[in-house]
């Protein structure tokens, strides 16, 4: 079952930060790649870590999106969301839960505006997933068939549920899930960030307690569409996050590349270990070819 829960505004309740001892800081990579087939890429990504002042209680916060609307208005409509949720979060009154949530909302609104004012940008749109821990908590919020996966244990787990016609029709039981991942329509939203006036999203209802060891994958689907689950499980246990995010945009590559890829890994280590200071990171400053 998915740790999200359905939400239709900003009503998240209160949540206490899970306690326990002290974590190493996380391990965070971002890469992005436009892929075989398109000229121009859509996804958007964006890692900020928060270091001083009011946003250091806001930890890390990781996103990735993949618009759509047609070549420069997908691109807008990612690279919007992206930029207006870090910049909701880190200043949202709240729980990280509830920042994250109002941020989405915000998000929404400022590409719905967008798209009214410029004919090039009507009916864009974009999916978002978007990851925040703080502590020994995560919490993440969702919309569309991006997807946030965790490996723990050395299994993996998809957290998010994809928003498409194929997974209802699974919850249904109209199709079976081996059906929908070879159907056509797979990628057939439901929802979107800016489609519709209201907006739909999935988010966690309750902080996860985040261990030693664990990894958090996000993903546009030009990765989940080509590589499996189990592949992205080796792939994230065996390497060192960029490393890893390098290896899974390969693999999708080499089986055709027909869409944009965005990966991102957040991993905390093992054991404690000297960290670089880690810079808010847009897309357009990590691999974009």
């Amino acid at each position: 079952m998915s740790w999200f829960s359905r939400s239709r505004k900003n009503d998240t309740e209160p949540d206490d930060v899970p306690t326990g001892p002290p974590l190493p800081e996380p391990v965070v990579a971002l890469l992005t790649d436009v892929g075989k087939v398109r000229t121009s890429n859509e996804d958007s990504g964006l890692i900020l870590r928060a270091n001083s002042g009011k946003e250091a209680t806001r930890g890390v916060l990781v996103v990735v999106a993949d618009g759509m609307g047609g070549h420069e208005a997908g691109e807008v409509a990612s690279q919007t969301a992206v930029g207006r949720i870090a910049e909701v979060y880190a200043q949202a009154p709240g729980t990280p839960g509830q920042a994250i949530e109002a941020a989405f909302n915000e998000a929404h609104k400022s590409i719905r505006a967008k798209s009214a004012s410029e004919p090039a940008f009507e009916g864009m749109g974009t999916t978002c997933t978007a990851l925040v821990i703080v502590g020994n908590g995560a919490w993440s919020s969702h919309v569309g068939d991006s997807r946030l996966y965790i490996v723990r244990g050395g299994e993996i787990y998809q957290l998010s549920e994809d928003q498409t016609v194929c997974m209802e029709m699974v919850r249904k039981g109209l199709l079976t899930m081996e059906e929908a991942r070879n159907s056509e329509e797979r990628n057939v939203l439901q929802h979107a960030m800016g489609t519709r006036p209201e907006l739909v999203t999935v988010s966690f209802p309750k902080a996860m307690q985040v261990r030693r060891g664990d990894s958090f994958l996000l993903c546009s689907d030009g990765l989940h569409d080509l590589v499996t689950d189990s592949e992205m499980c080796a792939v994230v246990r065996g390497a060192p996050p960029e490393e890893a995010c390098r290896r899974l945009i390969a693999m999708a590559c080499d089986r055709g590349g027909p869409d944009n890829i965005t990966v991102a890994i957040v991993s905390i280590p093992a054991e404690d270990l000297p960290q670089e200071p880690l810079k808010e990171t847009r897309v357009s400053e990590v691999l974009k070819s």
